[in-house]
C-alpha cells in the first residue's frame, strides 16, 4: 500500500471521545515514516477506543507459522524486526512494518469497496479468524458502523447463508449423538479458562425461525459484542450450538446443509442433552461460568430458564435481555411524558418469550412504585396469533394466563388498540407491518405522546418503520426499534434519530459485571437495575433528538457503568463469590477489561557483568 486515501482515514474519525484518541505517529519498532501517508490522512488518522493506549508484554513458546496462524497472537505486519527474528517468522511476512492504526486503515479501505452487507460480514469474520486484536480494534473504532454488520440485522442474513459462506469453524458443535461424551468434547476446545458461554439450538434465530446448525452465527456474533461492547476477554468466551436436527424442510432437502439431516429430537433425549451440557460446562469451568441461552423456541426457553436459573449462573437474553432494554426505553420515555409507569397501559403484539419477559420486568418496575403484581398485570394486554389473551380462552400456557383479562375476545390488533386505548404498544412477534397506519394514527389520537416500540429483528420483520411512526404521529411518537433505522426529517425541518432498543446495551455490561465478581445466580433484579442505569444515562439532548437510549458510540462506557452497578449490587446483596470485596469498584471492573492494543513479544534480554560471563578454559 503506497498511500492511504483521506476518505478511508476520515471514515475512522466519525467518533471523538475525550481520552479515547490516539494519533498515528509511529510506535516502537514502527518508524513514523514506515508507510507513505498523505498529510491529510496523517491529520485524520484517529482510532477511537476506550481507555488509554497501552502496550503489554507477553511470552509464548510458539514459533514460526504457529504464531502467524494463531489469531490470538498474530499481529501481521505490526511485528517489529526484533520480534520477527526472535519468533522465527522473519521472511514469513512482507518486509514492511505497520502500526495498528495503519492496519485498521488498510482493512477500512477493503471494507469500503464492498457494498453488500454479507460481503462486509465475511470480510470482518475473516479478519477475526486471522488477527483478533485488529478485529476488535476495528470494531471499537466505530461501533455504530460495525454493529449492524457483526450482529443484527446482517447476522440474520449471515445465518441464512451460513453453510454457503462457511470459511473456518468457530465455536463448539455438540449434537444429540454426543450424549454421554460432552465432557470429552469440551476438552477439544483449546482454551481452559472459559468465563462465558453463549449457547443456542438454532430453533428460533431472530425472527427467521428454525435455521438448525446455521444458527451458530448468533453465539459467535453475540460473543464478539461481549468483547467489543463490554470488554470481556475473547479467549474466555465459548460459542456453542446444540444440534438436535431441524424442522426446516428447505434445509433438510438441501444437499449442502452442514447440520444433522433429520427432524428435531424433542422430549426426554433433548432434556438429557441440555442437562449433561450444563453439568459438563460447570464441572470444567466452575459454577461461576456464565451460560447465556440464545434463540431457543418458546416451548423450551421459559422451561429451561426456570429449570436452571437458581442452579447455575445463567440467563436467557431473548427473555431477560430484551426485557431490560425495553423497560429502559419505557423509563426513558417517562422523561418525555412527564408521568409514572402506573399511568401507562401497554399492549403487546406477541406473547412469546420476549413479550412475557418485558411484561414481567415491567411488573417489577411498577411494583417498586407501590402496587401489587396483580394490579400491575391489569395494565398489560397481550395479542398473540389468535387474538387478545382473555380468560376462558383455550390452550393458554401458564405464562400467558397471568396476563389474561376478564374481557370479551377480540381477534385483531387494530380492534384491541381501538378498544383498550393504550399509551404504549410494543411489537415483538416478528410480524412485519403489524403496526398499520390505522393503529399508529389511533395511538396518536389517544395520546399526546404515544409510545411505539417496533422491536422485532431483523429490519425486514419490524412492525413499522421509524418514518411511518414519526410521519403518522406528526412527530409526536416516541419510537424505538430492534434494528437500526436512518434519521427521519419531517416536512417542517425537524430531524429525529430513532432509538435502537438493542440488547447490546444490556448483555455485555451484565456479563462483564457478573464475571468480574463471580455472581453464581442472576436474578431479575439485576436486569431491572440495568434498565434503570441505561435510562439514567439518557440525556435531555438525546431525548430531544428522539433517542431513548444513549448513542451507540458510547456503548462501551454504558457497559462499563452497568458492570460497576452490578458489582456494587452483588456485593451489597451477598451475591458475589470473589472476596475480599474490592474497595474501588471502578478500578476493579477496569482491570477485567480487554485491550485491543497489541502486546510486545520482545524477549526480556539483559547482560551480566563481564567478569561473571568470563568463559573458563583449560
Amino acid at each position: 500500500m503506497n498511500s492511504l486515501p483521506g476518505r478511508a482515514a476520515l471514515s475512522l474519525c466519525r467518533r471523538t471521545a475525550a481520552g479515547g484518541m490516539r494519533v498515528f505517529a509511529g510506535s516502537p519498532g514502527h518508524p513514523a515514516g514506515a508507510v507513505a501517508v498523505d498529510r491529510a490522512s496523517l491529520q485524520a488518522v484517529r482510532v477511537c477506543h476506550s481507555g488509554t493506549s497501552r502496550q503489554g508484554s507477553t511470552t509464548t513458546k510458539k514459533r514460526g507459522y504457529d504464531i502467524t496462524r494463531n489469531p490470538h497472537l498474530n499481529k501481521g505486519m505490526a511485528f517489529t524486526l526484533e520480534e520477527r527474528l526472535q519468533l522465527g517468522i522473519h521472511g514469513l511476512l512482507p518486509p514492511c512494518f505497520l502500526s495498528q492504526d495503519v492496519q485498521v486503515l488498510r482493512v477500512m479501505k477493503s471494507y469500503e469497496t464492498r457494498a453488500d452487507p454479507l460481503d462486509k460480514y465475511i470480510l470482518l469474520m475473516t479478519l477475526q479468524d486471522r488477527n483478533e486484536k485488529l478485529f476488535y480494534r476495528l470494531l471499537t473504532s466505530d461501533i455504530e458502523e460495525f454493529m449492524p454488520i457483526v450482529y443484527t440485522p446482517t447476522v440474520g442474513l449471515a445465518c441464512q447463508q451460513y453453510g454457503h459462506a462457511f470459511r473456518r469453524p468457530r465455536g463448539l458443535f455438540i449434537t444429540i449423538h454426543d450424549r454421554g461424551h460432552i465432557a470429552t468434547m469440551l476438552n477439544s476446545w483449546p482454551e481452559a479458562d472459559i468465563k462465558a458461554v453463549v449457547v443456542t439450538d438454532g430453533e428460533r434465530i431472530l425472527g427467521l425461525g428454525d435455521l438448525g446448525t446455521y444458527g451458530m452465527g448468533i453465539p459467535v456474533g453475540k460473543l464478539a459484542l461481549y468483547t467489543a461492547c463490554g470488554g470481556v476477554q475473547p479467549q474466555q468466551c465459548l460459542p456453542v450450538l446444540l444440534d438436535v436436527g431441524t424442522d426446516n424442510k428447505a434445509l433438510l432437502d438441501d444437499p449442502l446443509y452442514i447440520g444433522l439431516k433429520h427432524k428435531r429430537i424433542r422430549g426426554k433425549e433433548y432434556d438429557e442433552l441440555v442437562d449433561e451440557f450444563m453439568q459438563a460446562v460447570t464441572d470444567k469451568y466452575g459454577m461461576s461460568c456464565l451460560i447465556q441461552f440464545e434463540d431457543f423456541a418458546n416451548s423450551n426457553a421459559f422451561r429451561i430458564l426456570n429449570k436452571y436459573r437458581n442452579r447455575y449462573c445463567t440467563f436467557n437474553d431473548d427473555i431477560q435481555g430484551t426485557a431490560s432494554v425495553a423497560v429502559a426505553g419505557m423509563l426513558a420515555a417517562l422523561k418525555i411524558t412527564k408521568n409514572t409507569l402506573l399511568d401507562h397501559t401497554v399492549v403487546f403484539q406477541g406473547a412469546g418469550e420476549a413479550a412475557l419477559g418485558i411484561a414481567h420486568l415491567l411488573m417489577m418496575a411498577m411494583a417498586k412504585e407501590g402496587i401489587s403484581r396483580e394490579e400491575a398485570a391489569k395494565r398489560i394486554w397481550m395479542v398473540d396469533s389468535k387474538g387478545l389473551i382473555v380468560k376462558g380462552r383455550g390452550n393458554l400456557n401458564h405464562e400467558k394466563q397471568e396476563f389474561a383479562h376478564d374481557h370479551p375476545h377480540i381477534k385483531t390488533l387494530e380492534e384491541v388498540v381501538a378498544t383498550v386505548k393504550p399509551t404504549a404498544i410494543i411489537g415483538v412477534a416478528a410480524v412485519a407491518g403489524a403496526f398499520t397506519e390505522k393503529i399508529i394514527k389511533d395511538m396518536a389520537s389517544f395520546n399526546e405522546r404515544p409510545i411505539i416500540f417496533a422491536l422485532s429483528n431483523p429490519t425486514s420483520k419490524a412492525e413499522c418503520t421509524a418514518e411511518q411512526c414519526y410521519q403518522l404521529t406528526e412527530g409526536r411518537g416516541i419510537f424505538a426499534s430492534g434494528s437500526p433505522f436512518d434519521k427521519v426529517t419531517m416536512a417542517d425541518g425537524r430531524t429525529f434519530v430513532p432509538g435502537q432498543g438493542n440488547n447490546a446495551y444490556v448483555f455485555p455490561g451484565v456479563a462483564l459485571g457478573v464475571i468480574a465478581c463471580g455472581v453464581r445466580h442472576i436474578s431479575d433484579d439485576i436486569f431491572l437495575t440495568t434498565a434503570e442505569a441505561i435510562a439514567n444515562m439518557v440525556t435531555e439532548e438525546n431525548l430531544a433528538e428522539g433517542r431513548l437510549y444513549p448513542p451507540l458510540k458510547s456503548i462501551r462506557e454504558v457497559s462499563f457503568k452497568i458492570a460497576v452497578k452490578i458489582v456494587n449490587y452483588a456485593y451489597k446483596n451477598n451475591m458475589a463469590s470473589l472476596y475480599p470485596e474490592p474497595k474501588d469498584k471502578e478500578a476493579f471492573v477496569l482491570s477485567h477489561i480487554y485491550s485491543p492494543d497489541y502486546d510486545s513479544f520482545t524477549l526480556d534480554t539483559y547482560s551480566w557483568p563481564q567478569e561473571a560471563m568470563n568463559v573458563q578454559d583449560v
